[in-house]
């Protein structure tokens, strides 16, 4: 097994019935797409997301006119992540010892099975720094518990204005507010939203990986939408970002250069 380090092209034949070609040359960083609503961002994204499956096989003999060429290029798998942005009910759910019984939204649902990965993280980086102090090894130890020192501080200057700050000697995310603890569905979309993306990138522990994301703007205050991509990077400067926004913040910290329109990626086939 071979894990790609990043996507380098995308290709997708016969796009909206066969009438448009898709080719996409990416960044190893950052890649925004954008275009007006109805023009296929979401529908591109959805299509290679798609053609990875759970395992992070690349497929692209099983997904007709996908084609995705990585680095190095005989990789066979890839590291993939999607975060979606929509905070509607799904269904309920009783979640015994997370929450009440209560009507579940994406967000809550999304939180709570990174919860299931961000405790597998604590234990993997555990285990990993008692292997080091049992080496004598006190310096790598210290560079293991980092990310997640990092991680804490991050989401404490950002939750800063509320009040908010992360419980640091519970294995699952708390936060204290006042003296009151809270748990992650307890809090606004947009502090969901942004919980669940640095979750997300926490746990993939610095490896090289592909984070998709579908319009990560919505529920995200400006001053965060403007600050998103640089926090995503210094968490790991290994992550390759792919996404979609309509919002200008999200690009105006350094990265109207890594802008494509949807219109400058497609290919009339007549």
């Amino acid at each position: 097994m071979k894990h790609a380090d990043y996507i380098e092209q995308i290709e997708i034949e016969s796009l909206w019935s066969g009438k448009r070609h898709v080719v996409w040359n990416l960044d190893r960083r950052v890649n925004v797409l954008s275009g007006i609503n109805g023009v296929g961002k979401s529908t591109i994204i959805n299509k290679v997301v798609k053609s990875i499956d759970k395992n992070g096989d690349i497929v692209n003999h099983l997904l007709k006119g996908v084609c995705i060429k990585t680095n190095p290029a005989d990789a066979t798998h890839i590291r993939v992540d999607v975060i979606r942005s929509f905070d509607r009910p799904v269904l309920n759910v009783d979640m015994t010892n997370h929450m009440d019984t209560c009507l579940l939204t994406e967000l809550d649902w999304q939180l709570y099975k990174l919860q299931r990965k961000y405790l597998d993280y604590q234990v993997n980086i555990g285990n990993r720094i008692i292997e080091s102090l049992q080496r004598g090894d006190a310096q790598e130890a210290h560079a293991i518990s980092e990310p997640k020192k990092k991680f804490q501080d991050l989401i404490d200057d950002l939750f800063r204005d509320t009040g908010k700050t992360i419980v640091r000697n519970e294995n699952e995310i708390r936060f204290s507010q006042i003296g009151e603890t809270l748990v992650p569905y307890q809090l606004s979309s947009g502090e969901k939203q942004m919980l669940a993306i640095l979750i997300t990138v926490l746990v993939e522990d610095r490896q090289p990986y592909v984070l998709f994301m579908d319009e990560p703007e919505v529920s995200l205050h400006v001053d965060w939408q403007e600050r998103l991509i640089n926090i995503i990077l210094e968490m790991n400067p290994n992550v390759q970002i792919i996404l979609t926004t309509h919002s200008p913040a999200v690009i105006m910290n350094g990265w109207m250069g890594h802008v494509t329109e949807v219109s400058d990626i497609l290919i009339d086939k007549g």
